[in-house]
């Protein structure tokens, strides 16, 4: 079974359980696993991870992957080339028209993470374009990714944008962080108070970002479904 058979591109399924599927379906068709089970402990599994998750995700969306992923269909091409070559396949149903050009606010997010790269090579390139396209999604900027948790973010941009992460000395939300840093970039500032913890925005800025990962694992509950259908279909036994 190659790549795309395993992947549902021609229809896409309304109900948040159906698109969650998708994810999954996309993050092992890239990877060969599910997305608990990803080994992460270098940072080249590290990298595979952060790039399937992100790509896993925009697959969950209404739209050409490509776009919804921040990426050129030659950028996509590729990123599956050098990381995922046995999924090739994907990126012609994954690309569909190339991306409109960017907004205004895509390219100044993307070009300040790219200002502040601390990588090599094309995956720190990709990625600055792939985080500010997210960065315009609704959730916290970690669920936009597909990511598990805060903490792959955090370990993302450290490694990949370090001069910009390291100065994220209090921890705001990343989002928050990066228009801040523009802000400040332009000569302007975004906050109302000079003292953070005096500000009525303090919760926006600082608040709770946990959460449930778009791709949470569902397995246990798929597995007890099985269970149940066999029991509901298997003959019943007379009492002994």
């Amino acid at each position: 079974m190659d790549a795309v058979s395993v992947l549902p591109v021609v229809e896409q399924p309304t109900t948040p359980r159906g698109r969650e599927h998708i994810g999954t379906a996309a993050y092992r068709a890239l990877t060969g696993c599910h997305p608990a089970d990803a080994v992460i402990d270098d940072d080249f599994g590290f990298d595979g991870h952060v790039l399937a998750s992100i790509l896993a995700v925009a697959a969950m969306e209404d739209g050409a992957v490509a776009g919804r992923a921040g990426l050129a269909a030659a950028d996509l091409a590729s990123l599956l080339a050098q990381r995922f070559p046995a999924a090739c396949g994907m990126g012609v149903a994954w690309c569909g028209q190339d991306a409109d050009a960017d907004d205004d606010e895509v390219a100044m997010v993307r070009d300040l993470l790219l200002a502040h790269r601390s990588s090599e090579g094309d995956t720190g390139r990709w990625l600055a374009a792939m985080i500010a396209r997210r960065a315009m999604e609704p959730n916290h900027l970690w669920e936009d990714l597909g990511l598990r948790d805060r903490s792959e973010l955090s370990r993302l941009l450290s490694r990949h944008f370090a001069p910009i992460a390291s100065r994220n000395t209090q921890n705001m939300r990343w989002k928050r962080f990066f228009y801040r840093a523009l802000c400040e970039s332009d000569g302007f500032v975004m906050c109302t108070t000079p003292v953070c913890t005096e500000c009525r925005d303090f919760d926006l800025c600082f608040g709770d970002e946990s959460g449930e990962s778009r791709m949470a694992d569902r397995r246990r509950e798929a597995s007890l479904q099985v269970v149940v259908s066999a029991t509901a279909a298997s003959p019943s036994r007379s009492p002994e």
